[in-house]
């Protein structure tokens, strides 16, 4: 790649890309996994050269689909019963969690989007007629009944986010099991209708396959690895992965050297959606995700650059199949659901 640096810290470590790494805890020259292209979930290889062709609806050469993140109210704070206040996402970059402290900044930053952000970005979604998908935390969800009815009555997904937004990494299996549940049935009780897809977002080892045992997920997005949705058979039956993006993403409004303002942003989605489409219409056609943020891009100027891309994503016509996420889960159980153990590896 970009070439490794290290730099020696003392007698027996070294710092490489920020990590300290003792050479005692170096592995030996050969390992279990060394020659595989699928191993402990992994599969490095996916579609290879020649990928699917999917056939998305009129002949569309890219599948687009908008995921608007509702997490206001359901990330850590020390009023839902955290250890710490929320550090992730939000007009401070770079901030640290306050350890046993509220921080006030950083609640009034969530509060504008539930407030303000997602009415303005509701505004938008239902006036230029675009379908979207919502990545909803339950307890956020719970939080705002009218928030609930405008998704609802504006015919959107509500997939899961899980119960909290918070970092399931080191959150023990039957507690994640009963999250799961809970923001199922939080599901039912403030949409009306269960999730048919999940994405956790910070998730673990064990997050996709308590999924696939809860048993009503059509599909979830715990993944980054393509740019069309594969199956996976690693829990004894197909499951499938729509995978989803951290790069043409709002979040970048939050990272250093990210999106500055709404016209950056706008022309990075111009030039990946393009690119796509050009490549569809060479005869591979893709999926392109957006990913939103209602505290972040439901900001005015930064709203104004996502409208720019919405406006040039309906000037392809045809070409471009502005769909929900649930809508290419069943496409794809419809056209490419695998019949055998050997269909599912030649597609994968």
């Amino acid at each position: 790649g970009g070439g490794r640096r290290a730099i020696r810290t003392g007698k027996n470590s070294i710092v490489m890309f920020g990590a300290n790494i003792k050479p005692s805890e170096h592995r030996s020259t050969t390992h279990p996994n060394d020659g595989k292209s699928q191993y402990g979930g992994r599969d490095v290889v996916g579609y290879g050269e020649k990928p699917v062709c999917p056939h998305w609806p009129n002949g569309a050469k890219v599948a687009l689909n908008f995921v608007l993140n509702y997490e206001e109210g359901g990330e850590n704070c020390l009023l839902h019963g955290d250890s710490q206040s929320e550090h992730l996402l939000s007009e401070i970059v770079g901030a640290s969690p306050y350890v046993g402290q509220r921080h006030a900044n950083m609640e009034s930053l969530y509060d504008y989007g539930s407030r303000a952000g997602f009415w303005r970005l509701h505004r938008l979604f239902t006036r230029k007629r675009i379908p979207c998908t919502v990545y909803a935390v339950g307890m956020a969800l719970e939080r705002n009944p009218d928030v609930c009815r405008a998704m609802t009555v504006a015919g959107w997904e509500v997939a899961s986010h899980g119960y909290r937004w918070v970092d399931y990494q080191n959150v023990d299996e039957e507690l994640e099991r009963a999250h799961i549940k809970k923001t199922v049935k939080i599901h039912e009780t403030m949409i009306g209708t269960r999730p048919v897809g999940m994405y956790q977002g910070k998730p673990n080892i064990n997050t996709r396959r308590l999924v696939v045992e809860e048993g009503g997920f059509l599909y979830d997005s715990d993944s980054y690895s393509d740019d069309l949705p594969y199956w996976c058979l690693d829990y004894g039956k197909p499951h499938l992965i729509i995978p989803y993006t951290l790069s043409e993403n709002d979040m970048r409004f939050a990272t250093p050297n990210g999106f500055s303002h709404g016209g950056e942003f706008s022309k990075y989605l111009k030039d990946s959606l393009r690119y796509l489409v050009e490549e569809g219409r060479r005869g591979a056609p893709k999926m392109m995700n957006v990913g939103l943020h209602c505290r972040l891009v439901g900001r005015p100027g930064r709203t104004a650059g996502l409208e720019e891309f919405i406006d040039y994503a309906k000037s392809f016509g045809d070409d471009v199949w502005i769909c929900r996420r649930d809508e290419i889960a069943k496409f794809w159980y419809e056209n490419h659901y695998p019949t055998t153990t050997d269909d599912v590896r030649a597609k994968l």
